[in-house]
């Protein structure tokens, strides 16, 4: 006889554990940590005027080069060090996230402009219009687009506006594709044929009964392609086509602070450790976005 079985003895209820474990895999969690960052660089951007110590683009001569908070020769008043000007490397990050963020935000939204639009005329219409549009499409997507970049560049200038016409037109095509795909699929529904045939007009069909079913996979597409937009902004600024100095992004801080790698790495690890993580928290929202609006990959 077991002695859970013997007279005279009492079992215990079995109590629960600490809930920090449970807490701690959850936090563990791409879409947590992805939130997390967004969260955490957005508010450092809007908040980067009031929170700068400060002028991001105010040179000190006599305090160039200094580095970060507990090296050697290191001044309390520059937490992150300072670049070759003496400029304080904290409010540049500050302002230069700012900017990157609001360049990769605006020629995401351009590039979802064009390419849903394209893309729905290119479904429902079909035959040539189609043909067409996905040509096109095509043939973006063949050339390179860094190189498209420079000549645009080069010919308009190298204004902001320039800067987010070009990354709105960098993945247009991607947008235009999947929105044609989807609209292809989804004028084939019943719900879909039903508006048609009572007489619904075109442009009826589009923005009531198909629209609403392409929000998700265009935010998760949006989401992914943000992060490619910070890395082609970064890109084009540290090869010195993109925002023109004194004005401060991410990419051109990396790119005037490389030829001082060797002597002040600190110069360029702020700004490079910056554009990793924006771009990864962008994508783990992304990756999670796209598992939890696959109803393929749910039912799985």
């Amino acid at each position: 006889m077991s002695d859970l079985a013997r007279p005279g003895l009492t079992v215990l209820p079995t109590l629960p554990g600490p809930a920090w474990p449970a807490l701690l895999r959850r936090v563990r969690t791409p879409l947590v940590v992805g939130a997390v960052l967004g969260v955490l660089f957005v508010l450092l951007a809007l908040l980067a005027p009031e929170i700068a110590p400060f002028d991001p683009n105010g040179q000190k001569l006599l305090a160039r080069l200094r580095p970060p908070l507990g090296f050697e020769r290191a001044d309390p008043r520059y937490w992150l060090g300072t670049d070759q000007l003496g400029r304080d490397l904290l409010s540049r990050c500050l302002f230069g996230l700012r900017l990157s963020l609001a360049l990769a935000l605006f020629g995401t939204v351009l590039g979802l402009a064009i390419g849903v639009s394209l893309g729905l005329l290119a479904g429902l219409a079909g035959g040539v219009v189609d043909a067409l549009v996905m040509g096109l499409a095509d043939v973006k997507l063949s050339m390179p687009f860094t190189l498209v970049a420079l000549l645009v560049i080069a010919i308009a200038g190298s204004g902001i506006g320039v800067l987010i016409t070009v990354l709105g037109l960098a993945y247009w095509a991607q947008f235009a594709r999947l929105v044609r795909g989807q609209v292809l699929m989804l004028r084939e529904l019943p719900y879909v044929e039903a508006a048609r045939a009572v007489g619904a007009a075109p442009w009826r069909v589009a923005t009531r009964h198909m629209l609403p079913n392409l929000v998700g996979p265009v935010v998760v597409m949006a989401t992914l392609n943000f992060s490619n937009l910070i890395l082609l902004e970064s890109a084009l600024s540290f090869i010195g086509i993109g925002v023109q100095p004194p004005t401060a992004t991410l990419g051109s801080m990396v790119g005037q602070g490389r030829d001082y790698l060797a002597s002040a790495p600190w110069v360029v690890a702020s700004p490079a450790l910056l554009i990793a993580l924006v771009s990864l928290g962008a994508m783990l929202l992304g990756d999670v976005l796209r598992d939890r609006m696959d109803a393929g990959l749910r039912g799985r």
